[in-house]
């Protein structure tokens, strides 16, 4: 059987995005042409490798072995391509990266910018996930390098420390809890908070946290999509919000919030930087590593 790098690409992205329609728009191909190759994988391995369902495809175990092999194939080309680019600076490289929603918003912006800066041969593919589903994705050999939270079980995934991720209490700069510098969670009883949107990987983190540790929901008055809503909210008066101190010290910056240092343990947070085998790692990929972990 013979497969070319193009069938080895265009089989991963479909097995990662769970549709032929989507794998075929990533790698960049008409949805004929890439049924046709698929087809045609499975002629000559003589085996079906994707189970076509209503709401997309999922691999066979002859498939899941194919997009093992299929990766290896693709990360040793990498490889080879990371270490030649050394030889020629015209040579283009690329780093799967998956990060969870706080290392998107809050780390990755400038510590990407200053690396990609001095870097022009590498190319970012940057994909945000919760934190669970990164550990799942890199143990399958999906992506080259994961940032996840400490509280997440990472199994045989090699991690490094990437940044603290402390969660602080926003309040207003009249409210009378301006004035502390540290409060535990217990002493917010009732009053209103605002939060992210319904899903927020942070959001639900904070919630469950909450419930499970006080055995209390947080009942919020409104949700937004970003740090800096929560914190013009909390600046109107509309309610208190816990954030990652990074979003708070931001938006202390430009209006009139406080910040006060949550004392409960799940509010001492880590986010790691974690792969396979660091040293198995193309060689642009193990500086993009050094660079976010030094």
């Amino acid at each position: 059987m013979r497969f070319d790098l193009t069938d080895l690409r265009l089989f991963i992205q479909v097995v990662e995005s769970g549709s032929i329609t989507h794998g075929a728009d990533r790698a960049n191909m008409a949805l004929p042409s890439a049924s046709a190759r698929l087809r045609g994988m499975e002629e000559q391995i003589g085996l079906p490798l994707l189970e076509r369902g209503r709401r997309g495809v999922e691999p066979t175990a002859a498939g899941l072995t194919l997009a093992h092999h299929a990766r290896l194939v693709l990360r040793q080309i990498e490889a080879m391509h990371g270490e030649l680019g050394e030889f020629s600076a015209a040579m283009r490289s690329q780093v799967m990266l998956f990060a969870n929603t706080a290392a998107m918003a809050e780390f990755l912006p400038a510590r990407l910018a200053t690396y990609l800066a001095a870097h022009p041969g590498l190319d970012v593919d940057l994909k945000e996930r919760r934190s669970i589903e990164i550990v799942k994705a890199m143990a399958a050999g999906v992506g080259d390098l994961g940032i996840i939270l400490d509280s997440v079980d990472h199994g045989e995934l090699q991690i490094r420390p990437f940044a603290p991720e402390n969660l602080v209490l926003a309040v207003p700069k009249g409210d009378p809890l301006a004035a502390r510098r540290w409060i535990s969670f217990a002493e917010t009883a009732g009053r209103d908070f605002v939060g992210l949107t319904l899903g927020n990987p942070m959001q639900d983190y904070i919630s469950a946290a909450a419930l499970r540790e006080e055995g209390r929901p947080l009942a919020f008055r409104v949700r937004l999509g970003s740090f800096d809503g929560l914190c013009r909210l909390v600046e109107a008066g509309v309610g208190l919000a816990v954030m990652p101190e990074t979003a708070a010290r931001a938006g202390r910056r430009l209006m009139k919030i406080a910040m006060v240092r949550l004392s409960d343990a799940w509010a001492a947070r880590r986010l790691l930087l974690c792969c396979r085998d660091f040293e198995a790692l193309p060689l642009h990929a193990r500086g993009l590593a050094a660079h976010l972990s030094p």
